[in-house]
C-alpha cells in the first residue's frame, strides 16, 4: 500500500484474493473485508432467505393440495350416500303395500341418509375452517421485511 506506510502481510500482494478454510474466498486487505466479500455474504444470505421460502411455499402448495382433494372426496362420497338414500326413499315409497319389505328398505333408506348427514358436516367442517392459503410463507415474509426495516433504520415507515 503505497503511500499510507502500511506494507502487505509477508507473502501477499495488496488485493490479492486468498483462500479461507474451506474453501471460501476472502478478499481481506489490510484487515478489512473487501467491497466484494461483503456483496457476496449479502447475495449469500439473499439466496439462503429465497430458498427457505421456497421450500416453505412448496409445502404449503402440497398442504392446499392434500386440503382440497379432502374437500373432493368428502363431496364425493356425500354426493353418493345422498344419491343412494333417496334412490331407496324412492323404492319405500314404491313399496308401501307390502308388509317385511317396507322395514327392511326403509331401514337402509334412513342408514344412507344418516351417512350422508355425516358426510355433510364433515364437508362443513372442512370448508368452514381452513387455514388461509400460504399463512405461513406470508408471516414469514412479513417478518423478514420487519427485520429489514429495522436493521436499515426504517422501522417507523408504513408500507
Amino acid at each position: 500500500m503505497r503511500g499510507i506506510g502500511i506494507a502487505p502481510p509477508a507473502g501477499r500482494t495488496p488485493g490479492r484474493v486468498a483462500p479461507r478454510e474451506g474453501g471460501a474466498v476472502s478478499t481481506r486487505v489490510g484487515g478489512r473485508e473487501g467491497l466484494f466479500a461483503s456483496i457476496t455474504g449479502v447475495a449469500a444470505s439473499l439466496l439462503a432467505i429465497g430458498q427457505t421460502r421456497l421450500e416453505l411455499l412448496g409445502n404449503e402448495i402440497e398442504t392446499q393440495k392434500l386440503h382440497a382433494l379432502r374437500i373432493l372426496l368428502l363431496a364425493q362420497a356425500l354426493l353418493f350416500f345422498a344419491g343412494v338414500g333417496v334412490l331407496l326413499f324412492v323404492v319405500l315409497l314404491a313399496l308401501l303395500a307390502w308388509d317385511l319389505r317396507l322395514w327392511v328398505v326403509g331401514g337402509f333408506a334412513a342408514l344412507f341418509l344418516l351417512v350422508a348427514v355425516g358426510f355433510y358436516r364433515a364437508l362443513m367442517r372442512v370448508v368452514d375452517a381452513p387455514e388461509p392459503a400460504f399463512a405461513a410463507t406470508l408471516s414469514e415474509l412479513q417478518r423478514d421485511i420487519a427485520n429489514l426495516k429495522a436493521a436499515t433504520g426504517h422501522a417507523g415507515t408504513p408500507d
